[in-house]
């Protein structure tokens, strides 16, 4: 089992971080500029939620609401042990970033029109939820073919490349 995929699943179970969602979609939609690490406020029905691996990030975005970073549309599903305790599963949720990244962040949405999307939400070493957040530029339709293009030829060539 010397796999790419499955090697570099047991790095990153060895370094201990483990990533309870990936969003696929969005490297296929937006070509990502710059990536920041943040962490994200949550209540206790929510971390039991995400170590049972239940989030779902595909229409999520994250944007400014004062001088704060707020991760809309993520739905986190209720826990269901936790009864009258639960959470709101479409919250908006704080995230957690220096100053400084906040204003790198700010400055790219209002003045260079660009978008941030979180890329994966995964548990750090020491046990904290963490979210892999990027500033992207929306793609056209010809760079999305071009992707698929790529994409297929890679495929193709390490095809050819194990029959020989």
């Amino acid at each position: 089992m010397s796999s790419k995929a499955g090697g570099a699943k047991a790095a990153r179970k060895q370094a201990g971080m483990r990533v309870v969602a990936d969003n696929r979609r969005a490297r296929f939609d937006y070509e990502l500029l710059q990536n920041f690490e943040a962490g994200i406020e949550l209540k206790g029905s929510e971390v039991k939620s995400l170590r049972v691996g239940h989030i779902n990030l595909a229409e999520a975005y994250a944007a400014m609401k004062g001088a704060e970073l707020f991760l809309f549309n993520s739905n986190v599903p209720e826990y269901r042990e936790a009864n009258r305790f639960n959470h709101e599963p479409k919250r908006p949720r704080k995230l957690l970033l220096h100053a400084k990244e906040i204003q790198r962040l700010a400055v790219g949405v209002l003045r260079e029109g660009l978008t941030i999307v979180p890329i994966k939400m995964f548990f750090n070493p020491r046990g904290r939820v963490k979210v892999d957040i990027a500033l992207a530029k929306g793609k056209k339709l010809v760079d999305k073919r071009e992707t698929i293009k790529a994409r297929d030829w890679n495929r193709e060539k390490s095809r050819l490349l194990r029959e020989s």
